[in-house]
């Protein structure tokens, strides 16, 4: 991978018993290599079981153990919060069903938990309980957790939350940024009550670390600490300092291939014919010369070359592509021998683009297009399992194979919201895809996540079932919010009469100019297209009825559905 998430830390960490016969702190830290530490960072992390808990302890041992397993086994590209948070509901959930194998509450399996992730430039915070963390910069102390306590009187509280005491897991998060120097101490309360703020601040500020968490501990014990003691120390020694000129020679380091032409061999690819070109890549046919095996060779457009945050995107696409595994998205191959030159490979699929299924299907049937609809939808869904927006879906990127299967092709345009997380010294394009068919929003500089997509899937069911757009042209001229508020829905039934109510008005609420008023996921999206919702079927601008005709315009109603159902069964029959 060519980007840099490097960070040099130090960490110096002590754990003990204290005036109690068993330590029931757990403490671990893991600092990976390579991509991992740039897609994952680094993680610190500190529990404490709780001791009105019988299995306290375990609770302790088992959350850090399987925290530090787990997230860095889940998906490269997922965010650090979506990974985190995965792995803690599962956690709590484990240590809750453990709590109540047993008849009595005492054996509850509980704790708190306090994580540090230092991904980049960005430090990650998740807790619960009483466990803190705190950062120390430029001689300053700052605690920057809340302890999760409920106060019984004067000289008592009990925790309010904990790992394993409830089915719901309420976790606090938070981002800071990160500066070279910071210093962040984890502590269970057996350190942090016993040592006033000013100096917990000068112990933890020493120059040696070790020093420093045996200090805290013998301070705490020496106060009167009848609780376990433990702490940790993370020092930020060095950040990356990337540069553009870095980033660039990485990126440069594959020169661009030549015009490929019918006949001409590359790393053991035999080019067959070229299939697509325009102004930003080319695609050709190649075979390869060892398997003989057909494949599809995406190559980066030259106009491009002393562009680095184009070849970023292009190098990006391949690092994507093969990391979304669905029957509807075209798979990127990976090579078995060394590329010379900058492309990445692809499956190839037999087919047509649908632009061109839709010229020549004028007149669909209903239950062919709604499952190419459906194909659709579920490529998407891989899409966003990974935390990934497509942002340039037309018809020109989506293939029908012979056997009616659908494929979404190109990944171009693809934001990956965990690889936005990682610093890069260049400014990335955010306004992609194709005019008729992204969310305006896009342009106008909003974050739409999947209901950007939906928006676009939306545009393209409207031009199957009618063989227009939606907006017409309109969408060309949007270049500002008040012309994004002049925009017109083209009702579907205009052009297929066919068309039921509730279909259009799903089809009409995928596609507002207004954020909060579309689907917030593909499975509403498709339901309602698939089944009449009621709340769909009201005509457009009709008028509040008049209280005396109430009881009329509830027949009206009633009438109005039962038609509907007839309607849908003829449509999706028909």
């Amino acid at each position: 991978m060519h980007l840099d998430g490097d960070i040099h830390l130090s960490t110096a960490q002590v754990s003990e018993a204290g005036l109690k016969a068993r330590n029931e702190d757990c403490l671990g830290f893991f600092m990976p290599v390579g991509n991992l530490l740039t897609t994952k960072g680094a993680c610190a992390l500190i529990a404490d079981g709780v001791s009105t808990a019988e299995a306290g302890a375990e609770a302790a041992e088992y959350s850090v153990r399987e925290f530090l397993a787990d997230y860095f086994d889940s998906p490269d590209i997922w965010t650090v919060k979506k990974s985190a948070q995965k792995v803690l509901t599962a956690i709590n959930r484990q240590l809750y069903a453990r709590s109540h194998e047993y008849l009595s509450t005492s054996r509850g399996h509980l704790c708190t938990l306090s994580v540090l992730i230092l991904k980049s430039r960005t430090a990650h915070l998740f807790h619960i309980g009483d466990s803190r963390i705190y950062r120390l910069r430029a001689g300053s102390l700052e605690c920057l957790t809340e302890d999760h306590l409920t106060r019984l009187n004067e000289s008592s509280s009990c925790l309010s939350r904990a790992l394993g005491m409830d089915t719901h897991l309420e976790i606090d998060y938070r981002t800071l940024p990160v500066e070279t120097g910071d210093l962040f101490l984890l502590s269970t309360d057996g350190i942090h009550d016993f040592i006033a703020h000013d100096r917990l601040r000068q112990l933890a500020g020493q120059a040696n670390a070790e020093q420093a968490c045996r200090d805290l501990v013998n301070e705490a014990l020496q106060n009167g600490s009848h609780d376990n003691l433990s702490c940790q120390l993370v020092r930020v020694d060095r950040l990356s300092d990337e540069t553009l000129d870095d980033l660039t020679d990485k990126l440069t380091a594959l020169p661009f291939p030549p015009e490929l032409m019918p006949g001409l061999k590359i790393d053991g690819y035999e080019v067959i014919a070229e299939l697509y070109a325009s102004s930003r890549s080319q695609l050709y046919e190649v075979k390869d010369l060892d398997s003989g095996r057909p494949l599809v060779m995406k190559t980066p457009s030259v106009n491009y070359c002393d562009d680095p945050a184009y070849i970023e995107r292009f190098v990006m696409e391949e690092w994507v592509g093969s990391r979304i595994d669905s029957p509807h998205v075209v798979r990127v191959e990976t090579p078995n021998r060394p590329k010379t030159f900058l492309y990445y490979l692809m499956e190839k699929v037999d087919g047509v683009t649908l632009d061109t299924w839709i010229a020549e299907h004028p007149d669909p049937q209903p239950r062919e297009a709604i499952e190419i609809v459906r194909q659709i939808a579920e490529g998407l869904k891989a899409f966003h399992s990974r935390e990934t927006l497509h942002q340039d879906l037309k018809p020109g990127n989506i293939l029908i194979t012979p056997e009616a299967q659908v494929k979404i092709v190109d990944f171009g345009s693809v934001h990956v919201a965990g690889i936005d997380e990682i610093f890069v010294p260049l400014e990335r394009d955010r306004i992609l895809g194709t005019v008729h068919y992204s969310d305006p929003l896009l342009r106008l500089g909003h974050c739409t996540g999947i209901r950007g997509d939906i928006f676009s899937m939306a545009s393209i069911c409207y031009e199957i079932f009618t063989g227009h757009l939606p907006y017409g042209d309109a969408l060309e001229r949007c270049q500002r919010p008040r012309d994004l508020r002049r925009l017109s829905y083209i009702p579907a039934n205009r052009f297929n009469p066919i068309l039921p109510v509730w279909f259009d008005r799903a089809l009409e609420k995928a596609l507002s100019p207004e954020l909060e008023s579309r689907y917030d996921s593909l499975e509403s999206f498709l339901n309602d297209l698939t089944h009449p919702n009621p709340e769909l079927l009201t005509a457009r601008d009709e008028p509040i009825p008049h209280r005396g005709m109430l009881v009329f315009w509830q027949l009206m109603s009633l009438v109005w559905f039962v038609s509907a159902l007839v309607l849908m069964l003829l449509f999706w029959l028909g």
